[in-house]
């Protein structure tokens, strides 16, 4: 059962700016902490962004002030704004819901972005 679906990823120049929406299940926006990873290829994947279950936010600092984490109850759909972007900001990107024992229980597909300069 899909349960994470991630949309919005695609090819900018360098500068641009991409939109990502990872719509969740009710039970996993409600009462699950989320996260955006990101893995670019050949390299480890990597936490960007994290919302908790009641609300607070945290943002990696190399896209601090560029990338910025929301969400829309209404629609149960977490979301990633990045401006900016820069080459190395080519990934797929990955959300993900439910931390438990030590990593998240629920992932997305993934979406790919890519930035060319």
């Amino acid at each position: 059962q899909v349960q994470l679906v991630e949309s919005g990823g695609g090819s900018v120049q360098a500068g641009g700016s991409l939109k990502l929406s990872c719509v969740a299940s009710r039970y996993m926006f409600a009462g699950c902490g989320m996260a955006w990873y990101r893995q670019a290829p050949g390299k480890e994947r990597e936490l960007v962004s994290t919302r908790s279950p009641d609300g607070p936010t945290t943002i990696v600092d190399s896209v601090k002030g560029r990338f910025t984490i929301f969400q829309d109850n209404a629609k149960n759909t977490l979301y990633l704004q990045m401006n900016s972007l820069k080459t190395e900001d080519t990934a797929t990107y990955y959300c993900a819901a439910c931390y438990s024992g030590s990593d998240f229980r629920y992932w997305g597909q993934g979406t790919q972005v890519t930035v060319s300069s």
